[in-house]
């Protein structure tokens, strides 16, 4: 990476953000396409938000990703925001060309999952009610499920999101239970979303939120956690003859929108998952 005088700067803002994968992604884009852009992630203290926006602004960087746990307080410091990152209350992408906020999570799952089926006209188990469950869900309306059930260990957590999501006029038919009864509403299910953290490394042994005897065949299983990139859910999947969707893909396409919202150009996708890959040492 050559940096110049001239260079265009992205970046992203969380507390801690050693772990992201978000920069060799995105580098590797720039360079691919000869863009005379850079990306490089800060870690900023929560109390410091307010500064590094307006630092942002002042030194002239484009564009940031925002990571946790600041997706919604970075909300303060923004002059609009796009109509779904304001339904899902947080934000994961600022324009600094407009001071504008997104949220990519959701668009970036979707994408994910319709790389093997639509979403639209489909019956949505979403497990969670967290940050991720939120972007996801609303997207889920947003491209037309006919309709979504969210499972959460905290019932009441689950209810506050059925909720939002049925009052945001998108979709009419949204429910809400325990995750202990996700066998329940498997076997009418079409597409299982995991937004739980269960299987994440290093607890790649945790249990499933589901097995393969209550999967059927025509499931699609998007599990959000991408390291390791077989879960413990994608694998009673795979067990049961059912779709597995990669959590890598939803970060993939993320990232991709997030890419275009600061350039106005395509990103080249294949570069970007390669870089992801390499990144993960697979």
């Amino acid at each position: 990476m050559n940096i110049k005088g001239s260079t265009n700067i992205v970046g992203l803002i969380g507390h801690p953000v050693e772990h992201s994968f978000s920069p060799p992604m995105h580098n590797a884009a720039f360079e691919s396409l000869g863009m005379d852009w850079a990306y490089v992630a800060f870690d900023v203290e929560p109390e410091n938000v307010s500064s590094a926006i307006n630092g942002a602004q002042a030194l002239n960087i484009k564009g940031f990703n925002v990571t946790i746990p600041h997706k919604i307080e970075v909300m303060q410091h923004l002059n609009e925001l796009d109509d779904v990152a304001s339904l899902i209350g947080a934000v994961n992408t600022i324009d600094f060309n407009n001071l504008k906020g997104y949220n990519t999570d959701g668009i970036g799952a979707i994408r994910a999952i319709e790389e093997v089926t639509s979403v639209k006209d489909k019956n949505v188990i979403v497990a969670g009610a967290g940050g991720a469950s939120r972007a996801i869900s609303f997207y889920l309306a947003k491209f037309g499920a006919s309709s979504i059930t969210i499972l959460n260990r905290n019932v009441d957590k689950a209810q506050n999101l059925a909720r939002d999501i049925s009052n945001s006029g998108l979709i009419s038919d949204v429910k809400s239970d325990s995750i202990s009864q996700i066998n329940t509403y498997l076997k009418d299910a079409d597409i299982l979303v995991d937004t739980t953290p269960l299987g994440m490394d290093p607890h790649i042994d945790d249990e499933p939120i589901a097995k393969a005897e209550n999967m059927h065949g025509d499931l699609v299983v998007f599990d959000a956690v991408y390291n390791p990139n077989e879960t413990v859910l994608l694998k009673e999947a795979i067990k049961a003859g059912a779709e597995p969707v990669y959590g890598i893909k939803m970060l993939l396409y993320q990232g991709a929108e997030s890419f275009k919202i600061w350039t106005g150009m395509d990103a080249p996708i294949d570069v970007m998952e390669d870089a992801l890959n390499r990144h993960l040492g697979r």
